[in-house]
């Protein structure tokens, strides 16, 4: 007898979505630069596929109300850290810089629009005749960094991006008068003039400064999994998100521990020296 259910022969067999396993292990950790460790201030588990933005955004806005003495200087962290809502966070309400991985779009291969939005495709200022800036520093007080073009055009720079119908050097640009010193001076502060967060950052990226305050984050992150590879811990023993939420708890609170005993151990020793 023929089953009704059975698919005919030759009929396609129906495709599959993609599927994701497991969870997310979401922290804020403190680099301790002075001291070589890290603490670990929250931490949080989510579906493997879960939209990470909504936790990290909740862990910054509560830093202020379980740790109010703490001073935040910079936020690390990898492209998740990159949407809107966790860039305007880190400036407005943390008050720090952004050290935090790009999130590319299709719309940076396209380099002829450079000057037109006025950055490139790392968020470095572009001139309109498609010059770039130069890094002058960031200024903490007012949460801005400071770029110039240095009037680059006049010094032999050649434009990253060279527009059609544009004689170079420009004799048309108004900042290479005498009045403008240094330039076109540009102040980046939360975004750029377009109202675009997506490449603002506070330091230029991927110059040593950068590469040493994204690292140094990196570094703190691994330090905490490999501890967690050392307990066994990087396949959970326990099924269910409420399980793993508190053994991930549990293991976070002990090496938070075991950091605090060893900068104990160590002052004591440095005490007893001196």
């Amino acid at each position: 007898m023929s089953n009704p259910n059975r698919p005919t022969a030759g009929s396609a067999t129906p495709s599959k979505g993609k599927l994701f396993y497991g969870y997310r292990s979401l922290l804020l950790q403190l680099a301790d630069a002075t001291r070589h460790c890290s603490l670990i201030l929250f931490d949080d588990v989510c579906a493997a596929n879960a939209y990470e933005p909504y936790p990290i955004a909740a862990h910054l806005l509560q830093l202020s109300t379980v740790y109010p003495t703490l001073h935040v200087d910079t936020v690390a962290g990898d492209a998740n850290f990159g949407h809107d809502l966790i860039l305007q966070l880190v400036h407005d309400q943390v008050g720090a810089r952004r050290v935090i991985d790009l999130r590319a779009h299709e719309t940076d291969r396209d380099k002829t629009q450079w000057p037109l939005r006025g950055y490139d495709d790392k968020g470095r200022p572009v001139c309109a005749f498609g010059y770039l800036f130069t890094a002058n520093g960031f200024e903490t007080d007012r949460l801005r960094h400071k770029w110039l073009c240095g009037q680059a055009c006049l010094h032999g720079a050649q434009p990253v991006i060279q527009l059609p119908d544009v004689t170079y050097p420009p004799p048309e640009c108004a900042y290479q008068l005498a009045a403008h010193p240094h330039g076109e001076i540009r102040n980046i502060a939360q975004c750029f003039a377009d109202k675009s967060l997506r490449l603002v950052r506070d330091v230029p990226v991927g110059t040593p400064a950068w590469k040493e305050l994204y690292h140094r984050g990196r570094n703190a992150v691994e330090s905490r999994n490999a501890a967690f590879e050392n307990e066994g811990l990087k396949r959970m023993p326990v099924f269910g998100l409420p399980r793993v939420r508190a053994l991930i708890f549990q293991a976070d609170v002990w090496l938070n521990l075991t950091t605090l005993a060893h900068l104990v151990r160590e002052a004591t020793l440095a005490a007893q020296v001196t």
